[in-house]
């Protein structure tokens, strides 16, 4: 059974202390409300799954929680501290880190050198390649991301490796926390797997707490501690994966939509 927010929002227990808490998190654009009072907690060492329909809210809320954006009200804690994540390097120089769809890396680059980007080991004049091609195959090895080689280009890569090379090289910064947006979005069986490997992974280490955003339910259930839904810019359900079930997400968007219907046939 969940506990329940003040405002009504469902929240659950976590023995070992929330590493980040949203409060009454709200976003505007003009007259548009694309959040509205989110309230939203992250154990230390936790993997949540931030799911909803597109246009739901996950993305506006993944822009404030890496500084991108501000929210129009409500309030950070980050170990219990309030922040004000005033840029994406200031979210990143606390410890928050996000891997986006677009993954930011360099076609034309090799794994290693997009592993050292904007961070290369140089001994003036000299860039240390060799130092940076032994310390990648170490640091994915360690993360179980089989590649054929750290010196092939990035653009060479399927799907799935490039973003296990994304997540990686975000680990490799030893973040606190992982935002990871849609890493599943227009992946097959086999390039999805090897995400799921690799979030998996993190999660049984428990040095990294994890949003994983998504809209996949089965598949984020498979790796997530719990589970947040997020419609019309709030957050509806808050539980243990083991407390719900895809059918259960599902059938809260489909009645979101019956409902979205019914209220555009009353308008019509």
């Amino acid at each position: 059974m969940t506990a329940t927010e003040p405002d009504g929002q469902a929240a659950s227990a976590s023995p070992d202390g929330d590493i980040l808490r949203c409060e009454h998190i709200s976003k505007n654009y003009g007259r548009v409300n694309a959040l509205s009072d989110v309230n939203l907690r992250l154990g230390r060492g936790e993997v949540l799954g931030l799911l909803g329909d597109n246009g739901a809210g996950k993305s506006t809320l993944l822009k404030i929680l890496c500084g991108f954006q501000p929210p129009s009200s409500g309030r950070i804690l980050l170990e219990g501290r309030e922040v004000t994540l005033k840029s994406v390097d200031y979210a990143r120089s606390l410890g928050i880190d996000a891997v986006y769809q677009d993954l930011a890396l360099v076609n034309q680059l090799t794994v290693f050198q997009n592993m050292f980007l904007n961070r290369e080991v140089i001994r003036w004049p000299l860039v240390r390649n060799g130092i940076m091609r032994r310390q990648a195959r170490e640091h994915l090895d360690e993360m179980g991301v089989q590649l054929p080689s750290v010196d092939a280009p990035v653009a060479q890569l399927s799907g799935g490796q490039r973003q296990a090379v994304a997540v990686a090289r975000s680990v490799f910064s030893d973040p606190k926390i992982l935002l990871l947006d849609e890493p599943l979005a227009a992946m097959g069986v086999k390039e999805g797997a090897i995400i799921l490997d690799l979030i998996t992974r993190l999660k049984h280490e428990g040095n990294v707490s994890v949003i994983v955003i998504a809209h996949n339910y089965a598949h984020v259930i498979e790796v997530c501690d719990r589970i947040n839904m997020i419609q019309g810019g709030r957050i509806t359900l808050d539980k243990r994966t083991s407390e719900t079930s895809a059918e259960e997400l599902t059938d809260m968007v489909v009645d979101e939509y019956r409902k979205a219907l019914a209220e555009r046939q009353r308008s019509a």
